[in-house]
């Protein structure tokens, strides 16, 4: 890289297509806290937040492909120190005798923000001071004129809305049980013990999980996330349900899986863009007689597997959300173990973007805990950042120990 751009006021580095980092300059080094050589050959997600993870794998991968150029879209770093810094990313995709690299200009933008915060909370708190006492002018007047006729059909149209939300609660309530009711019970054996938690933010969840043993050494384990929260998202998964549960369960591979969930979510929608729906997932399928994982990530956020020596592999995503591209291409990974280990898979309601390692650490400092005293440890720690964060999201993750 020549100095000029070396020492360039601004970010720059190069993405492989698979997007591993192959050059940066100096500035982007200073700026997150890195020598060159932690950095050349990791993937993007090294640098990102995990919010950004999400946002680079469901936005920013599926329009460069698309537009094979980005402008000016936001996007968060996380340096050495585990700072979060805001930067402008500027991104353009190149393709020579070498092959096709994305080639990305960052540019630090704190300040800005901070500016930018200011006017627009100003500019609404005036907008919306204005509109309050226009609108509060305008309903005296009309409730002055109006009131007396008015009484009677307030009282019987509040006593219809009461039984609407009594008959809606009730079928919101059977709903749910129906819901709960589809999750798989916890296995154990002398080869594998898996446990989960599932809680919806609402009546109704996006959110859904299963594990299956295929047959005496195969296990099968999905957890996936609908965009969005309620009853449209809780529909869609259970029409994913049985789906699933019938492939799994006949042993088929995690590519085929995935394809099939995808054909089924374009099925639903058609050419409907208003209403289309996409769901990230992750299936991994467990061989304890090969010791082997073979799995898809569709933009999920990456599964942790703690080895038995304590080192963490995050499972990366491998593909997009299902439902979001005709004819995507799905590609499984593998993963051997010698002496057991334990996997973590959850949904982005239990990781909060200000402390994106927290279950990782969680899980590092306890490598020998049972797995029923681990998902106390988790929960407590998950009350105690949604407290923090005054958060409210489905809640769902899957705890696996292999013997």
């Amino acid at each position: 890289m020549d100095k000029q751009l070396n020492d360039a006021p601004c970010g720059f580095l190069t993405l492989s297509e698979e997007g591993s980092i192959v050059a940066v300059n100096r500035t982007l080094l200073n700026i997150l806290n890195y020598e060159q050589e932690q950095v050349i050959g990791q993937h993007m997600d090294t640098i990102l937040t995990v919010s950004a993870q999400l946002f680079y794998q469901l936005y920013f991968v599926p329009l460069l492909k698309l537009e094979h150029h980005i402008e000016e879209i936001y996007i968060s770093l996380r340096t050495r120190d585990g700072e979060e810094i805001p930067v402008l990313v500027n991104a353009v995709v190149r393709t020579d005798s070498g092959g096709t690299v994305t080639e990305c200009v960052l540019i630090p933008m704190r300040k800005r923000n901070e500016y930018e915060n200011e006017l627009l909370m100003a500019k609404n708190a005036a907008q919306e001071a204005l509109l309050a006492k226009q609108k509060a002018n305008a309903e005296l007047e009309i409730a002055l004129g109006t009131l007396k006729a008015k009484q009677e059909e307030l009282l019987e149209t509040n006593k219809q809305n009461e039984q609407f939300k009594l008959n809606t609660k009730r079928e919101l309530e059977l709903a749910r049980k129906i819901q709960e009711n589809s999750l798989t019970e916890p296995i154990v054996n002398d080869q594998i013990q898996i446990d989960a938690y599932y809680k919806a933010s609402s009546e109704l969840s996006g959110d859904l999980y299963g594990f299956y043993q295929i047959d005496e050494h195969r296990y099968g384990i999905i957890i996936l996330d609908v965009m969005g929260h309620g009853i449209s998202s809780a529909l869609i998964t259970m029409s994913l349900h049985p789906l699933f549960q019938r492939q799994i369960t006949q042993g088929l591979s995690p590519v085929k899986v995935m394809k099939e969930l995808d054909r089924h979510l374009h099925s639903l929608f058609q050419n409907d863009e208003e209403a289309r729906h996409y769901c990230t997932a992750i299936y991994l399928e467990i061989d304890t007689a090969r010791q082997k994982i073979n799995y898809v990530n569709a933009g999920h956020p990456p599964a942790l597997w703690q080895g038995a020596g304590g080192t963490q592999n995050p499972l990366h995503a491998t593909a997009p959300p299902i439902g979001m591209f005709e004819d995507t291409v799905f590609h499984s990974s593998s993963l051997p173990y010698t002496e057991g280990g334990r996997l973590l898979l959850y949904t982005d309601g239990v990781m909060d973007p200000t402390a994106s390692c927290y279950l990782f650490d969680l899980l590092k400092d306890h490598p020998d805990l049972p797995i029923a005293d681990l998902k106390e440890k988790i929960l407590t720690s998950l009350h105690h950042h949604k407290e923090a964060h005054h958060k409210s999201d489905d809640e769902c993750f899957i705890l696996v120990d292999l013997k």
